[in-house]
């Protein structure tokens, strides 16, 4: 088994400890001091040497353990303390690798100085109080400020050393601050305000020792910061590259721990308990902003992120982070990224958690169930609502952006749903949490959140799609010839049949007449499109009276010849031909050149037709072909008799090439 040794003087220096505790090798970590120890977990392969070492006690002990790798992640204010790594390890041939922390630029309203004394020269030409956040080793180099005990205040680690220290320097009691970090930008604002701060004094210590809360909370104060800049460093690489350089160096898995949790409707009372504590063992925490400002802790990192390939992306690249938790508005099952972010974090250990969805704290509210609601969302996603509604009795949906909720109100009320009921649910689980009932027609012009939810219940919501629908629902209006051409009752349910349209189905109707067949086509592809190709002005006109009388919105009305009125359509995946005006052989070519698995169904009454449609049917190899030859008559009522009336027959084509076809 390895041996490692890591001399630990920061936060990374921990974090690496603590990656490197749960890995198959044997670990010793340094640190000065026994408070260092306690900052460690224990571990079963970790051994803790709390002392400070000499470099002839270091060589010893490179000696003694004949370490594979040394890690040096000691504080880049500890110069010697890394001279004294370097040389026992070039002594003993033992193999070092730096572990650097990230710098910080320095803001442009700070002063910056080399180092304490120049800090110190410095402030003792100034006036006004002074926060000294720079540890209490070198606090004696600040006596020479005047007034130093009534001007500035210590903040050191509550240990008897530094406190020592102080007292030493010349702070009294009330003018240290004995507090462990880290500190937040607020916690940073309080001590500030709290002692009137004209100066803060600060090292620039990286992202990790806390310098941009210090610095922000300086900048919301009106403080001006003393930085004092870092010795030089000696080469290393910054702590994602030394855990990938580690794994490499022998074999190792880092295996970040993601937490993916749904953190209901926002309010933390809501949140669940499992959830909760997932997010405070978190050491970043990655979602919405609005979402990260509900549930952040004062130290925890955060990143603004939604797009699930840019939180993988994070994830992977940033291992000084090991445990995350990535917060999903709601559940993180329902209409959450979680389905599109979990086949990306194939190399992590991944929880799922569960929260409180929308829908369920909706209708607790209203007081109803929801076994039979229909969840629908239309939160950045471009979806009719209207078929919902009209085919189920009750629809949720999820409404984001400006006068989202609004406009679908809107949108049902110019559908001819305008008296369907609406509850609108804004800021659910917060005190101010409302809940507006009415009308879509009522409701349609009222302002709403940005982000809401509604329960929407039609209490006419019509049956499942069906076709066959009786001739007489359809407008015939007339033509140069008489009434526009319809497929009729029979037939057309036939041709549905084989047709076997998908709710998501892209289909053409050719030649469509009247538009019956294109009416029951939008309704069986409730979710797709449907277009109704159509040369003649006045049937034209017919389609689209049926169009608004179906209220038929994803029928899409082309005019035009086919096949040329079709070559910037969609590909279809399902065609009717009704009508081919002599263009048979042309538009099924095109049909096929856009999807070569489309489905189609043709019909024909005149030979010729027939003819050119079973020559065609030899070109659909390897898949599906079907003819039918059907007649149909009607009754009539003669006095007291009934008789039937024959009609014309009709021949009815199926067509669909083979995968290999």
């Amino acid at each position: 088994m390895y041996k490692l040794c890591v001399f630990a003087g920061t936060t990374e220096g921990r974090e690496l400890i603590e990656f490197l505790s749960s890995q198959p090798v044997e670990l010793m970590a340094c640190v000065a001091t026994e408070y260092g120890r306690e900052l460690i977990a224990p571990a079963k392969n970790l051994c803790v040497s709390a002392q400070r070492l000499t470099e002839t006690e270091m060589e010893a002990l490179f000696r003694e353990n004949s370490f594979d790798l040394v890690i040096d992640a000691t504080h880049p204010y500890a110069p010697i303390v890394t001279e004294n790594i370097v040389s026992a390890c070039r002594a003993t041939g033992t193999e070092y690798l730096r572990l650097l922390r990230e710098g910080n630029s320095v803001p442009e309203d700070a002063v910056f100085v080399p180092d304490t004394d120049a800090a110190a020269v410095f402030l003792a030409g100034t006036e006004g109080n002074i926060l000294l956040t720079t540890g209490s080793k070198e606090l004696h180099k600040y006596t020479v400020i005047p007034d130093l005990g009534e001007r500035a205040w210590a903040r050191v680690l509550p240990m008897d050393d530094s406190l020592r220290l102080c007292k030493e320097a010349g702070f009294a009691p009330k003018h240290i601050i004995a507090m462990q970090g880290p500190f937040s930008q607020e916690i940073n604002e309080a001590m500030l305000r709290g002692i009137h701060a004209r100066w803060m004094v600060t090292k620039e210590g990286g992202t990790t020792g806390g310098f941009d809360e210090k610095i922000a909370a300086a900048q919301a104060c009106g403080v001006t910061t003393v930085v004092i800049g870092r010795p030089p460093q000696m080469d290393g690489v910054g702590f994602s590259r030394t855990i990938d350089l580690i794994c490499e160096r022998f074999g190792l898995e880092f295996r970040p721990q993601v937490a993916v949790v749904g953190i209901g409707p926002g309010a933390k009372a809501a949140m669940t308990e499992e959830v909760q504590t997932a997010i405070a063992q978190a050491d970043c925490l990655i979602g919405a902003a609005r979402m990260l400002e509900a549930v952040k802790g004062d130290w925890q990192s955060c990143v603004d992120a939604i797009a699930p390939q840019k939180i993988a992306e994070y994830i992977h690249t940033h291992r000084e982070h090991r445990r995350f938790a990535v917060v999903m508005s709601g559940d993180s099952g329902f209409f959450s990224g979680t389905k599109k972010l979990l086949p990306l974090l194939m190399n992590c250990t991944v929880r799922v958690l569960p929260g409180l969805s929308s829908l369920s704290v909706l209708c607790a509210r209203l007081g109803v169930s929801y076994e039979d609601v229909v969840p629908v969302s239309v939160h950045g996603r471009d979806h009719d609502i209207a078929p919902d509604v009209r085919r189920n009795s009750r629809v949720f949906a999820l409404v984001g952006g400006e006068n989202g909720m609004a406009n679908l109100c809107r949108r049902l009320s110019d559908a001819g749903l305008g008296d369907v009921r609406v509850s609108v649910g804004e800021r659910l689980s917060y005190p101010d949490e409302r809940i507006t009932r009415g009308t879509a027609e009522a409701l349609q012009n009222g302002c709403f959140q940005p982000l809401s939810v509604a329960l929407i219940e039609n209490d006419n919501a019509g049956e499942a799609p069906f076709f066959g629908l009786p001739d007489s629902a359809f407008l015939r209006g007339s033509g140069e010839d008489g009434v526009v051409p319809m497929t009729k009752s029979e037939v057309r349910a036939v041709c549905m049949s084989k047709l076997r349209v998908q709710p998501d189905s892209i289909c053409w109707d050719v030649g469509a007449g009247t538009g019956s067949v294109s009416i029951e086509m939008a309704s069986q592809a409730y979710n797709g499109a449907v277009y109704a190709i159509e040369k003649k002005e006045a049937a034209v006109q017919l389609l689209t009276e049926n169009k608004d009388v179906f209220h038929a919105d994803n029928l899409h009305v082309i005019s035009g010849a086919a096949p040329e009125a079709c070559a910037d359509l969609a590909a279809p995946t399902h065609v009717f031909i009704g009508g081919s005006s002599g263009n048979l052989r042309d538009i099924v070519t095109l049909i096929l050149d856009k999807n070569p698995r489309a489905r189609i169904v043709a019909t024909a009454i005149t030979l010729e037709s027939v003819a050119e449609l079973t020559e065609l049917l030899g070109e659909f190899t390897g898949g599906e072909t079907e003819i039918v030859s059907m007649t149909v008559a009607r009754g009539r009522t003669a006095g007291r008799y009934h008789l039937m009336t024959g009609q014309n027959p009709i021949y009815i084509f199926t067509m669909q090439r083979g995968i290999d076809g």
